[in-house]
């Protein structure tokens, strides 16, 4: 058997704890019979609802104590600095200390980000750590890097994202030679504002990667690159639109198929081939966005995540855990640090 994982799971993050953590975990738990999961959180209340699952392996289950916790319109910092009792600021520690592999949650995404940085480190070489969450396309999937973490990024911070989400894309993924594309207005080189038009030849000099050029937000979802660099203000409005987009189209498309009796029946028709192709298309089959460049894995999921990211979470830290990622970027940053004669 492969040396077991431990992973901390936030049981107090995100709008479905404890419930839709705890059963994520015992999904995942009877997967993997060498994942071990550490609850964070008020301890005798989520121990008693774990035991409602009596099949669950006793010596594969333990608990750290939280009496806190940090809510999403806390100040991030404050909070982290504040809440040292709180499931977030304990769960990380555990990381930190070298006790657990990695940390879920569907808490504050603030307070992940700062707390990740803070609490487990950045990696030597890493200037900024980026999120990085996968976006379902028509191609694939694409890892659109940074979506939250970095507003006020310069052009090396873009380079280093790039090498990390291709080598995220590479390991995790199985994506060989993962295309790159940088975010901007248009493809023309001429276009963009200053930290494109700066990093741009940045990444056309990178030998590391499979720089494609500037890409646009329109051909996301059609899979332009495996790989989209950018900072986190644009990022981040990037992903919430295809979010948005993509609940506003589903939500159209069901009422249409149900506004007559002759819809409904070519609904009934469809349906079958319509789920198949939609499958294509759900984000929570990837289940959160890894922080990278941290000394251990830190995940952000979903606030609204159901059983379903949390277990897909566990088991995307698991394949990260099992290709070194968090190795493999060290090796790539170190290089580059020592390049550069640092």
């Amino acid at each position: 058997m492969d040396k077991g994982v431990k992973i901390v799971l936030d049981a107090c993050g995100g709008d479905n704890a404890p419930d839709e953590i705890i059963k994520g975990a015992y999904e995942a738990l009877k997967k993997k019979e060498n994942l071990h999961i550490i609850f964070a959180g008020p301890e005798d209340e989520i121990k008693q609802k774990v035991e409602n699952y009596t099949d669950i392996p006793t010596d594969r289950v333990s608990y750290c104590n939280a009496t806190e916790v940090i809510e999403m319109a806390e100040p991030p910092v404050k909070a982290i600095r504040s809440k040292k009792d709180s499931s977030i600021v304990k769960g990380l520690t555990l990381v930190k200390n070298g006790e657990a592999d990695a940390f879920v949650s569907a808490g504050s995404t603030g307070a992940i980000l700062v707390g990740g940085q803070l609490i487990v480190g950045k990696q030597r070489g890493v200037k900024r750590a980026p999120l990085a969450p996968i976006m379902p396309t028509m191609n694939g999937v694409t890892l659109l890097i940074d979506c939250g973490a970095n507003v006020d990024a310069r052009p090396e911070h873009l380079v280093s994202f790039a090498k990390m989400g291709s080598i995220y894309m590479e390991n995790v993924l199985k994506k060989k030679n993962p295309t790159v594309g940088l975010l901007s207005i248009g493809t023309e080189e001429e276009k963009g504002n200053a930290l494109v038009k700066e990093t741009l030849p940045l990444l056309k000099e990178c030998e590391d990667i499979n720089f494609i050029g500037p890409v646009e937000a329109r051909d996301l979802p059609f899979g332009v690159a495996d790989v989209v660099v950018t900072e986190a203000f644009a990022g981040n409005i990037a992903l919430k639109m295809y979010e948005g987009t993509a609940k506003m189209l589903m939500k159209v498309l069901k009422e249409s198929l149900t506004a007559n009796l002759r819809s409904k029946l070519g609904a009934a028709m469809a349906l079958p081939s319509l789920k198949e192709h939609m499958k294509a298309f759900d984000a929570s089959r990837y289940g959160g966005a890894p922080l990278l460049g941290l000394k251990g894995l830190v995940v952000k999921a979903h606030g609204s995540s159901t059983a379903v990211e949390i277990n897909n979470a566990i088991l995307q830290c698991m394949v990260f855990f099992k290709e070194d990622i968090n190795g493999k970027i060290a090796a790539e940053m170190n290089t580059e640090e020592n390049s550069n004669g640092i």
